[in-house]
């Protein structure tokens, strides 16, 4: 299985011939067999590649530009996604090649799932990773909860003083009324004991 790199090497573009190099240099660091194939001088190649990337691949124009990466036959990608394999640390499954052994990458899921038993490395590495994840996110709610809570709080706090002043005031308009309420008593408390006095007089 080759791996095949479609370039243009008379591209005007600084940008794609950046990417070219970039692309090449990472395989040839990492002893990875490939071929590039320019599509800037042959026809041939530049039709190859055209017709074999993926239509949802392509971009607006229909025409996509290099590099472009095949596995033979097999699309690979392009650049912006053969660069973020090489962050995630997954070329290997990016370019469908098995890694060197001793080699530190991460097979990707589908890949470490339909790998024979003898090859327990990759399901195991994809475990940890599930807990680590897992734990970051049972983290991350616990943190939404802290932060929920401590708006209820705030909440429940505002709530009180409202109460609280609520409270203050209606207890204000008991004890006015309570003070109108005694003060009427005892006026007719006192016109009673008027009421007996005049009545003697008479007799």
């Amino acid at each position: 299985m080759v791996i095949k790199v479609f370039v243009a090497t008379s591209s005007g573009s600084v940008a794609i011939r950046k990417k070219q190099q970039e692309v090449v240099g990472f395989l040839e660091a990492n002893k990875i067999d490939f071929k590039e194939l320019d599509i800037a001088g042959d026809e041939d190649n530049r039709k190859w590649m055209r017709e074999n990337v993926p239509g949802e691949k392509k971009p607006q124009n229909g025409i996509p530009l290099p590099p472009q990466i095949f596995n033979e036959e097999q699309y690979c990608g392009d650049f912006d996604s053969f660069f973020s394999a090489k962050e995630e640390n997954i070329i290997y499954s990016f370019l469908g090649l098995a890694p060197p052994p001793g080699s530190k990458v991460k097979k990707s899921p589908e890949e470490a799932s339909s790998l024979p038993n003898g090859d327990v490395v990759g399901e195991a590495q994809g475990t940890t990773e599930g807990t680590e994840k897992a734990e970051e996110s049972g983290e991350n709610e616990a943190q939404k909860e802290d932060n929920e809570d401590a708006g209820n709080l705030a909440e429940s706090q505002e709530k009180n003083e409202e109460e609280a002043e609520t409270a203050t005031e209606e207890t204000k308009e008991v004890t006015e009324e309570g003070a109108e309420g005694e003060g009427e008593e005892e006026e007719a408390e006192q016109g009673e004991e008027e009421e007996p006095g005049e009545e003697e007089e008479d007799s």
